[in-house]
């Protein structure tokens, strides 16, 4: 088999996105038959050579996996987080996944998992846009105007939001779809407002929908939503 670089063969294995493997490598984390490998153009021969992330070893499996979660409010979206329920706990499976963004712990709703790095990336990095979509409710009636305010822009540590859609659901509740995700983004922009936001759940990431899964509960994509999640990866 054609050797191929080290931060691809992570990502293909699920471990991490290209990105995130450099700075792995460059941190010493990867060894290649036994060896720390600190040099980015270090490559490997998948059925020949042995990689370790960590001190556990790394395999690449022939079909990946991607998994749509209801993450239930008090867990944190980590692989490993001590004295924390993490939402990978949730699912029992024998692969590695991961969560790919956030929700915080006290936040509800789709979480999408996968060992696929690729996809990670996709869904990580802002310049391919793709919409989450957040059901908000708020602790007392929100006027028109502020839920213009949200969908035109609110400044964050001195860095106006994108524009959003916002859509009035009652007295107290809306929904809200960005195209970015920065830390604790709503419950920011709400304070923004004038407002305190009461409960948070995302309801989509791209094509996928919670729809009627419940708290805890997880499932597979379909095919026809892994083909359009991963149409252009």
């Amino acid at each position: 088999m054609t050797p191929i670089r080290l931060q691809k063969f992570l990502s293909a294995a699920g471990v991490c996105s290209r990105r995130e493997g450099e700075k792995h490598i460059l941190a010493g984390d990867i060894r290649v038959n036994g060896k720390v490998a600190r040099i980015l153009g270090t490559k490997v021969d998948p059925k020949k050579d042995r990689v370790e992330f960590r001190g556990k070893p790394v395999i690449k499996t022939s079909r990946p996996v991607y998994i749509a979660l209801h993450k239930p409010p008090g867990y944190v979206t980590s692989c490993k987080q001590p004295q924390e329920r993490i939402v990978t706990s949730l699912v029992d499976i024998p692969e590695r996944i991961f969560p790919i963004g956030r929700l915080d712990k006290a936040s509800e709703g789709l979480i999408i998992l996968t060992d696929d790095g690729r996809l990670h990336h996709r869904l990580s990095h802002p310049s391919f846009d793709h919409e989450k979509v957040y059901r908000v409710t708020v602790t007392r009636a929100v006027s028109n105007d502020a839920l213009k305010q949200l969908s035109s822009g609110v400044d964050l540590d001195g860095i106006r939001t994108r524009p959003a859609k916002v859509r009035r659901i009652s007295e107290k509740q809306f929904r809200i779809t960005l195209q970015e995700g920065r830390n604790r983004q709503i419950r920011r922009m709400v304070g923004k407002v004038g407002h305190r936001v009461k409960r948070l759940k995302r309801v989509r990431v791209a094509n996928i929908r919670l729809d009627k899964l419940k708290p805890g509960h997880w499932r597979h994509l379909s095919e026809v939503e892994k083909t359009v999640l991963l149409k252009d990866l």
